[in-house]
């Protein structure tokens, strides 16, 4: 086969025109053949025994869970800690990690091809990512060695973590944060509240962020604390989603003693662990993202079908219209790995982190426009999975809230990305 310049670890080949036509067609070689790009012989390997191990291995409760449509469960049931364990212990929880932590010092292209793989069969890796995509690599980040210990134990599952972000008056803006940890000798003492914090109901280590110092700027006098959450002085309560689910609570601390060791990094450089942090979760995140939305507008084209409706100009118009923005999030996110894998940051992501979040809510309405008068119905005596697309909004909005709101990921990308002022 004639070779050709590609990226690294893709082939070139050529292949028979098989009577293709249209845009195909213009790509076709002066010889009347197509040129065709693909993973080399290593990274189909790769892919090889990784499906090998997920057809034999993955639990029948891990399989084809609808990231888009389906809720998050109401605590971490054992078939998903044995799950998380066991690709641990087989090297393929986190595959660019070595053997010790997880993984088997897989390649970035690899990497993309595990994550792809379990997004197309709806495979999670993990019910508590915040142990796994945040802590972890915070604490070999920026953590000592005594600290750096925690983290095979947090990607394990072993240890059920929580994030200390959010507060009632600093939710996207991290840095107006206000729980404060007053250094007193060799420990901390912990005031204030935390609030939609994801599984702090069942956590048994919380990664705080907290004001140690609070007259320095705000961005500068914030440090993070490993805090036992059975501490004296921690209360938890629960928050119930408004479809009745709780997945997260507000954290309130109360005099909460800390041990000074438990501080990670330098004191007042939280601020760059928090830039760390969110690097970690939205590196990979956006294959599982990308793959639910891809899933969401099969399950919506089906549903046109079933509703005798797919002839409709307008029905379809609009899952055409959907189908070309994820392509293009597809598209955007391939171009954001190749930056991340080169740089561990990547611009790409914001956007994709308030592209996906917005489009599944519209694709959820959708659903609902679908099924017209029967969209807000929960009796499923009169249309199957009934309250299905309902519910799924009213869930979906939080995604636009989660992990930086819509708005705040607009400012960054008018900041950071196209360079405008601020106001």
């Amino acid at each position: 086969m004639p070779a050709c310049s590609t990226p690294a670890t893709l082939v070139c080949r050529w292949a028979a025109d098989d009577n293709r036509s249209g845009a195909n067609t213009a790509l076709s070689s002066s010889e009347g053949r197509l040129v065709e790009l693909g993973w080399g012989p290593e990274e189909e390997a790769f892919r090889a025994e990784l499906i090998e191990f997920l057809e034999r291995e993955a639990p029948a409760e891990a399989v084809g869970r609808d990231f888009a449509t389906a809720g998050e469960d109401e605590g971490i049931p054992e078939w998903a800690r044995a799950w998380q364990a066991k690709l641990f212990d087989s090297g393929w929880l986190v595959p660019g990690y070595p053997r010790h932590l997880g993984g088997r010092d897989a390649t970035p292209s690899q990497s993309l091809i595990y994550a792809e793989e379990l997004a197309s069969r709806g495979l999670p890796r993990s019910l508590h990512f915040p142990g796994y995509a945040i802590v972890a690599p915070s604490l070999l980040d920026f953590g000592n060695q005594e600290q750096r210990q925690l983290a095979p134990l947090a990607l394990r599952g072993d240890t059920i973590w929580c994030i200390g972000m959010s507060e009632p008056e600093a939710g996207s803006d991290l840095a107006s944060l206000s729980t404060r940890a007053e250094r007193d000798g060799d420990r901390f003492v912990v005031n204030g509240q935390k609030v939609w914090t994801s599984y702090a109901t069942w956590a048994e280590k919380c990664f705080c962020y907290v004001r140690t110092d609070a007259d320095a700027p705000k961005h500068k006098g914030i440090s993070v604390l490993i805090i036992d959450m059975n501490s004296k002085g921690v209360e938890v309560r629960p928050l119930k989603h408004i479809t009745g689910k709780a997945n997260f609570a507000e954290v309130f601390f109360t005099d909460v003693e800390v041990p000074a060791a438990n501080l990670v990094g330098s004191l007042n450089d939280g601020w760059r662990i928090t830039m760390g942090s969110l690097a970690h979760e939205r590196g990979g995140l956006w294959v599982q993202g990308v793959a639910g939305l891809e899933h969401v507008i099969g399950v919506l084209t089906e549903q046109a079908h079933q509703l005798g409706i797919e002839s409709d100009v307008g029905v379809r118009r609009s899952l055409a219209h959907a189908y070309a923005q994820v392509a293009s999030l597809r598209a955007l996110g391939y171009k954001g790995f190749s930056t991340f894998a080169k740089t561990s940051s990547s611009p790409e992501h914001s956007f994709l982190k308030l592209a996906s979040s917005e489009m599944s809510k519209s694709l959820a309405e959708l659903g609902v426009q679908l099924e017209g008068g029967l969209g807000t119905t929960l009796d499923d005596s009169y249309i199957d999975h009934a309250g299905r697309w309902a519910n799924t909004l009213l869930a979906n909005f939080a995604a636009t809230i989660a992990g930086g709101t819509s708005e705040i990921q607009r400012n960054i990308i008018a900041e950071r990305v196209l360079g405008l002022p601020r106001q």
